[in-house]
């Protein structure tokens, strides 16, 4: 009984992989919020990505009208 009991202390006491129990704990943690964010956000996110490409692509276009109306 004595072997269990000084084994059993001896696991207790040994603090060897602790840090990186807790950097795992912690980007778990970091991922789930990322996770949760991002399925928060997703059609936020997706209106923004349309409304930012449609006026990249009425810039461009823009240009290009404006650079070949000066060329002519």
């Amino acid at each position: 009984m004595q072997a269990i009991t000084r084994v059993a202390r001896r696991w207790i006491a040994d603090e060897r992989g602790v840090t990186s129990i807790e950097y795992a704990l912690l980007a778990s943690m970091f991922a789930i919020a990322v996770l949760g964010s991002v399925v928060t956000l997703k059609g936020s996110l997706g209106d923004a990505y349309q409304m930012i490409a449609a006026a990249v692509t009425a810039a461009v276009s823009a240009a290009v009208t404006t650079a070949l109306s000066t060329v002519s």
